[in-house]
């Protein structure tokens, strides 16, 4: 089963992708790393997020192994440090990246997290690189409402395709104010570490709802997501029997009374939050 997330430019992105934060860090997982990414490009996990903090570089570096010969299956997404997102900064270290992922363009380019450069900026750089053939589209990271108030604000601001966020079943604040905000503009959301970092697989009562009905605790947690219809979700890992099962995912199908029952598990926020960040 294929499903797709709609970016505002109107093109059809893969629902569930792979990440790779913590890939590239040490070079005795490489083979394992590079075999996975290459397990999800074969099961159609076709969007691969990374980013030049990964790993400082070598997330990108494992990403070009895996992607050698077949770059034109990829959706292809990097990040940029906020230290390096003043306008010429953003060109020289999307410049960095291309020649780790051994590319010439990225698909989308993300700044990682609000920093001390002007949103104008950035986004004054992430024009220039599209102008240039370099990237295709420009989203964020990491920025709560205000942030994205303000980025609408700036010249250009408008063109922003994506906000990359914390967002999984036991982290649900971004409900409150920021997620119903970007869905008004018709920007959808990646969201990272949908697995809790891990943590959601040892909840038991996650557990006991999963094989109440058949699936795992990751096919469940990631499921919850892709059910909504408007989310990208980029779990990570090592093992090409974990990009298998998550690839399952795609199969299930929630009931109302299923979707009921995961709320009163996991409750949506009562108020706003301090947006979460990993």
């Amino acid at each position: 089963m294929e499903q797709s997330v709609i970016l505002p430019s109107g093109e059809k992105v893969p629902a569930l992708g792979q990440g790779t934060w913590h890939m590239g860090e040490r070079s005795a997982e490489r083979k394992d790393e590079v075999a996975a990414l290459k397990a999800g490009l074969d099961e159609g996990l076709s969007l691969i997020d990374t980013a030049e903090m990964y790993g400082d570089g070598g997330a990108e570096r494992v990403v070009a192994d895996a992607i050698a010969g077949r770059r034109e299956e990829v959706f292809l997404v990097s990040k940029v440090f906020p230290w390096n997102a003043s306008r010429k900064g953003v060109i020289s270290a999307c410049e960095r990246s291309l020649r780790r992922l051994g590319t010439d363009h990225l698909d989308l380019y993300l700044l990682h997290w609000r920093g001390g450069e002007p949103l104008a900026e950035t986004v004054a750089g992430f024009q220039d690189l599209q102008r240039g053939g370099k990237i295709r589209y420009w989203g964020v990271s990491n920025l709560d409402a205000d942030d994205m108030r303000e980025l609408h604000k700036v010249p250009g601001g408008e063109g922003c395709a994506t906000n990359q966020l914390l967002y999984h079943l036991n982290e649900r604040g971004i409900e409150w104010d920021t997620l119903p905000l970007l869905r008004g503009s018709g920007i959808p959301v990646m969201a990272y570490c949908p697995l809790g970092q891990g943590n959601l697989l040892k909840n038991r009562r996650l557990e006991q709802f999963a094989e109440r009905y058949g699936m795992t605790a990751a096919q469940a947690a990631l499921a919850w997501l892709l059910d909504q219809g408007d989310i990208m979700v980029i779990p990570k890992t090592r093992s090409p029997q974990r990009v298998a099962e998550n690839r399952g995912a795609l199969e299930i199908s929630f009931s109302e009374e299923q979707r009921a029952e995961l709320n009163d598990v996991f409750p949506p926020p009562q108020g706003p939050r301090p947006l979460a960040i990993v």
